[in-house]
C-alpha cells in the first residue's frame, strides 16, 4: 500500500494517521437555520474533524414534475415528488456563509458535496477547503472536472459505482 496523504485544513489524512471523522449535516435541519447552527455545535462536541453539507437547490437536481418517474412511492416521503423532497431537504444557499462563519468560530472544518457548477462557485467564494463527490454524481465527469480545477482535496464516494466508473472519475480528477 502506498503512503498517500492529503491535508484538509490542519488535518493530515492517509496511512499512519488517525481517521478523518466527518459529521453529515444535510436535511437534518428541518428548514431551520437555528437548528442547523445548533447541529454544527453538537457535531463539534462529538470530536469530529469536519462537518459536511450538501449544496444544491431543488432546481439544480430535478424538475418540478408530477410524472410517475418523479414521484416517491415508498418510505417517509411516499406521495411526494423528488422536487418536493429536495425543496424540503436542501440547505439554502443563503445559509452557507453563516454556517461557514459559525464553523470557523467553532474551529472545525466545514466543506460540502456540490451537485453542480453553481454550488462549486458558491463554495469557492466561501473558501471551502475540500469537496466531496456523492456516489450518485461519480459519473458526472464535467462536475468532477470542474471541482478538480479548483485544486483542492476531493473525496469521491464510490458506493454506487462500478470499477470502470471509479477509474473514469479518478482519471478525470487527476487530469484536471
Amino acid at each position: 500500500m502506498s503512503n498517500f496523504e492529503i491535508r484538509i485544513n490542519d488535518k493530515i489524512i492517509g496511512n499512519n494517521h488517525s481517521p478523518f471523522i466527518i459529521c453529515e449535516l444535510s436535511g437534518n435541519h428541518n428548514g431551520s437555520i437555528d437548528r442547523c447552527i445548533n447541529l454544527l455545535k453538537m457535531a463539534k462536541k462529538t470530536g469530529c474533524d469536519a462537518i459536511k453539507l450538501q449544496t444544491y437547490t431543488p432546481d439544480t437536481l430535478t424538475i418540478n414534475c408530477e410524472r410517475k418517474d418523479f414521484q416517491i412511492d415508498s418510505g417517509l416521503w411516499k406521495g411526494n415528488s423528488l422536487y418536493q423532497l429536495y425543496k424540503e431537504a436542501h440547505t439554502p444557499y443563503e445559509w452557507h456563509a453563516k454556517l461557514f462563519e459559525v464553523a470557523k468560530n467553532l474551529k472545525i472544518t466545514i466543506f460540502s458535496t456540490p451537485f453542480d457548477k453553481s454550488a462549486v462557485d458558491l463554495l469557492e467564494e466561501l473558501e471551502t477547503p475540500a469537496y466531496k463527490i456523492a456516489s450518485f454524481e461519480i459519473t458526472d465527469l464535467p462536475l468532477i472536472r470542474y471541482v478538480a480545477s479548483k485544486r483542492k482535496p476531493m473525496i469521491l464516494s464510490t458506493g454506487l459505482a462500478n470499477f470502470e466508473e471509479i477509474k473514469a472519475a479518478v482519471d478525470t480528477a487527476k487530469n484536471n
